[in-house]
């Protein structure tokens, strides 16, 4: 198994090596929301596929690339390091962009929809080893064993995503105008010239980066804490001859003793059906060699532990996948009806309104660090200020908000239309100013700053410090099996609605539709869904270490 020894000079990581990767993932979001924001418009007007078809594309597409992440993650902590899944996984993504370009400039409009989608889907073959790495990767420069820097990482991840959501706003405010009123050869082939930038400036900085080693298959280990407590379900409490504390997998060191290092995983009372892994029983006590598969340390049984209890808070978070996958969409839909000119000869692209949630979350991030902060801080005694399920759930409670406020915006647009005699126009203006929809992609934007950056540290910070790539993944799936979740309930609204006479709810004539009830469907889930969270979150248990004997 090749790995890439973890560096010891002192010279390397911090903010000066995190500053290289952080661009690579500037270019990449870059490049992402210039296909991504406008994907829905060119699928209708190019492609010329039905509303809810291109909204079942979009939907498919963005989960595939956030489920990606998922396979490289694990490869890249079990096998192959992140900083060689970063390099690999961009050279893929740059090969994406460029056939994307070629497949929109040169191929008939015949063959296009083959090539494109083919273009497409090997954006999310690179998506899938760049997401999970680079956010880990970058976090890695930063030593926890020095204070200094200890501080720095609790402040990076806010500023990550500040530089994510720059690159993202860069996007949606030129390369999507761009594409509408120049070329969509021109935009695809600036987001390629951007990761080839990109590319150069990672491997400028390669020098400077502190690696950490992969560790083997993470799976393994947790599937032989799950496999040696079953097989121990029924073993009497007498025949406990102690426990296991040696770690040899890993090499690390011993929840009791023995071990050296600063500090292990305190063990905790949840979950108590798997201890039993560790146990010594009379079998184990006889046998030369410990079996991982009958026998697991203290440490591998904890850091199962780990895992287990960030699964519900996963599953709970999905809602707002499913509410996020609406700004592409739907909400780009509904804003296109609407009088968007500021001149009149300029027209703003409805997929630029995107650009308010990127602007909210910029502003919303420095308010929060330099406001939110030190006042909750103040009162809580925390230096966070608030812990991070209590950010998360402040995210899931404003999507919840955001659809109520799309829902009462619909409603508003569809009587303008009535009274103007629109209803069976859809491509005619509604005359009604686009600025109605900026609240609902406002709220969009805090709820992003408040759970998506919740995500990330909490997958972050409470996996094991092994599985860390994989856990940048299982926060980015929210948003993808949630654009998944997003397709199936389109396709269940469309069907039933209709069933009962018809286009349904989501026809293609959007001035017929009654896209407010989809949204209000949302809100209703969402808020059902709150409560699950609150409930999952209050038996959370955060990740405690204790010192090393």
């Amino acid at each position: 198994m090749a790995a890439n020894p973890p560096s010891t000079k002192p010279s390397r990581g911090g903010w000066k090596s995190a500053i290289f990767i952080i661009f690579v993932e500037v270019a990449e979001r870059f490049a992402y929301y210039g296909v991504a924001g406008n994907l829905f418009m060119y699928l209708t007007k190019v492609l010329g596929q039905p509303t809810a078809t291109a909204a079942k594309s979009v939907n498919t597409w963005q989960g595939v690339a956030a489920i990606f992440p998922v396979v490289g993650g694990f490869l890249a902590d079990s096998y192959v390091g992140r900083f060689k899944t970063i390099l690999i996984s961009s050279i893929i993504y740059l090969i994406g962009l460029i056939l994307l370009t070629v497949a929109v400039s040169t191929v008939p409009l015949e063959a296009r929809h083959t090539v494109f989608f083919i273009a497409l889907y090997i954006l999310t073959v690179g998506e899938g080893g760049h997401k999970p790495c680079v956010q880990t990767f970058a976090a890695d420069q930063f030593d926890e064993s020095i204070p200094e820097e200890k501080a720095a990482k609790s402040s990076f991840f806010n500023w990550w995503y500040v530089g994510i959501v720059s690159g993202a706003t860069a996007a949606v405010l030129v390369v999507i105008y761009v594409e509408d009123h120049v070329g969509w050869s021109l935009g695809f082939g600036m987001l390629a010239a951007a990761v080839a930038a990109a590319l150069v400036v990672f491997l400028a900085g390669s020098g400077s980066y502190s690696r950490e080693a992969p560790v083997g298959s993470p799976f393994t280990r947790v599937a032989q804490v799950v496999v040696a407590a079953v097989r121990k379900r029924r073993m009497p409490e007498g025949e406990a001859r102690g426990v296991c504390v040696e770690d040899d997998d890993y090499g690390g060191v011993s929840m009791e003793g023995g071990g050296s290092g600063a500090g292990t995983l305190a063990p905790t009372s949840h979950f108590r059906f798997v201890d039993k892994a560790a146990v010594i029983d009379a079998r184990d006590a006889s046998s030369e060699k410990r079996d991982p598969w009958r026998l697991s340390s203290v440490k591998q049984v904890e850091e199962a532990k780990l895992i287990f209890q960030l699964i519900p808070i996963w599953l709970s978070c999905l809602m707002f996948g499913v509410v996020i996958a609406q700004l592409g969409t739907y909400f780009t839909k509904q804003t296109s009806t609407l009088n968007r000119s500021i001149t009149r000869t300029f027209t703003i692209p409805p997929a630029s309104f995107q650009v308010i949630t990127g602007l909210t979350i910029l502003l919303s991030v420095l308010l929060y660090e330099r406001a939110l902060v030190p006042i909750s801080r103040a009162i809580t005694g925390r230096p966070s200020g608030i812990t991070i399920l209590q950010r998360i759930g402040t995210g899931l409670l404003l999507s919840i908000l955001t659809m109520v406020v799309a829902a009462l915006v619909e409603s508003r647009r569809l009587r303008v239309a009535a009274q103007h005699g629109l209803l069976d126009n859809p491509r005619a203006a509604v005359p009604l100013s686009a600025w109605w929809v900026v609240p609902q992609y406002v709220m969009c934007g805090l709820a992003d700053v408040f759970a998506v950056v919740g995500l990330q540290e909490l997958f972050y910070d409470q996996m094991p410090v092994g599985m860390r790539s994989v856990g940048a993944a299982a926060y980015i799936t929210v948003t993808g099996v949630g654009s998944f979740l997003s397709t199936g309930v389109i396709a269940a609204v469309q069907r039933v609605s209709a069933a009962a006479g018809g286009e349904g709810w989501l026809g293609d004539n959007i001035n017929r539709a009654k896209l407010q009830n989809f949204y209000w469907v949302l809100g209703c889930v969402s808020a059902l869904n709150f409560c699950v969270y609150i409930c999952v979150a209050n038996r959370f248990v955060y990740k405690r270490s204790q010192p090393a004997a």
